[in-house]
């Protein structure tokens, strides 16, 4: 967990003090060649921004000027538009990204802000920037790593958010990473954010796409870092929109399960071998419920399910060796595989199951071939041995594949 800046309520009264010798909002904006380091830098990522750049730049300034404290406005800009010189000629720092994505906008941006605070935001006037104070209190204060305003918390303006995105994107997706990741938030896509220095050097943060939003709360739910919200206004953008509903949805929840993969593979497929080795059972020993019973057929279709989750699982293993998620899964049966189980480990017993079933499996061969090939009866056993030949088969190369990626 990154290390709270803590800071008694003297510290910051006079800190403000110190900082309050501006007589105008706009003497709080500092430009880039200042002397002074700002203590908040207020970034922007910008694509064809002219019609809400100006409005958000004078409320940063306003926000300064309530706070009592100097920042800069870094404004990451793409546009082919007035854009860039309307952000210089209101005293923000334009800077161009050298590869495209709205992730890399920001962390291009962010490597180049000089203030021991950091704030986020989108240019288009959907956020009203008076309301980082409230945001930027709690970090200061050391109440929070992060700090989030809520719109679903707060009020949403008519035409601000398109119902899809109100009722099913945007609860859909905090859901998602509040049950994967523990974050504990209400609007997990939020777009305006502070948070200090500290905290976003901790997270380590490397998307370069629109789930740079998403890897955020992640990081930091993983990290132990403390994420508090207040309710915001979201209000009806300035301009063209340039978010791409599904496509960048889809983004999201790929890169949420990618790095979790106890939930992509190790729950689902543990779920299924019990279940399929549950219904095995039940059909072996022809067991009735409600009137209705377990056959053959029954075997047949659990051994498949027990084959299929062994497999599955097996990934979420693989994906927490060599894919260093996120969240790293927790189960009690990846956990003991990773910390106990070695190739020797692994193989032995796949190799004995499969040999088990090669000994039943050989018998029924010999029996085909001394009754002169004549079809042979469809018997339990017949199951169970091809069961056990294909799972030593699948434990036995997994071990060693496991062993291969660990090296």
């Amino acid at each position: 967990m990154a290390t709270r800046e803590s800071t008694t309520g003297a510290e910051i009264s006079r800190s403000a003090n110190d900082e309050s010798s501006g007589e105008t909002p706009d003497s709080y904006l500092l430009p880039q060649d200042s002397e002074r380091t700002p203590t908040l830098s207020v970034v922007m990522p910008t694509l064809n921004e002219e019609d809400g750049i100006a409005e958000c730049i004078e409320r940063v300034k306003a926000a300064l000027a309530d706070l009592q404290v100097y920042g800069e406005v870094v404004v990451s800009d793409s546009s082919t538009d007035r854009t860039p010189e309307i952000a210089r000629e209101r005293g923000a720092i334009v800077v161009s990204p050298d590869e495209p994505g709205y992730g890399y906008a920001y962390q291009y941006a962010f490597a180049r802000t000089r203030g021991r605070y950091i704030a986020m935001g989108d240019a288009d006037t959907t956020y009203d920037f008076e309301e980082l104070p409230k945001l930027f209190e709690l970090v200061r204060s050391g109440d929070a790593d992060m700090a989030m305003g809520s719109r679903l918390e707060g009020e949403i303006e008519s035409g601000a958010m398109p119902p899809l995105h109100r009722y099913v994107g945007n609860p859909l997706l905090t859901k998602f990473l509040n049950v994967f990741y523990q974050a504990g938030v209400t609007d997990a896509h939020s777009g305006m954010r502070v948070f200090s220095r500290d905290a976003y050097e901790e997270m380590n943060l490397g998307t370069d796409g629109m789930e740079f939003a998403s890897e955020m709360i992640m990081e930091a739910g993983a990290r132990g870092l403390t994420i508090a919200e207040e309710p915001i206004t979201y209000h009806e953008r300035a301009g063209e929109a340039t978010l791409e509903s599904f496509r960048d949805g889809w983004r999201h929840v790929r890169f949420m399960l990618v790095n979790a993969p106890g939930y992509l593979f190790s729950v689902p497929g543990a779920a299924l071998a019990v279940v399929g080795t549950a219904v095995m059972f039940f059909g072996l020993l022809d067991v009735s419920f409600g009137g209705t019973s377990f056959g053959i057929h029954s075997l047949v279709g659990g051994s498949l399910m027990t084959l299929l989750g062994t497999q599955v699982s097996a990934f979420g293993v693989f994906a927490a060796l060599a894919g260093d998620p996120i969240r790293r899964p927790r189960d009690p049966v990846t956990e003991f595989v990773l910390d106990h189980v070695q190739l020797e480990h692994g193989a032995s017993f796949g190799f004995a199951l499969f040999a088990a079933g090669l000994v039943f499996v050989t018998a029924m061969v010999s029996r085909w071939v001394t009754n002169d090939f004549a079809r042979l009866p469809f018997v339990e056993g017949n199951v169970l041995a091809l069961t056990a030949v294909v799972l030593g088969l699948q434990i036995t190369f997994q071990s060693f594949f496991l062993s291969a990626i660990e090296n």
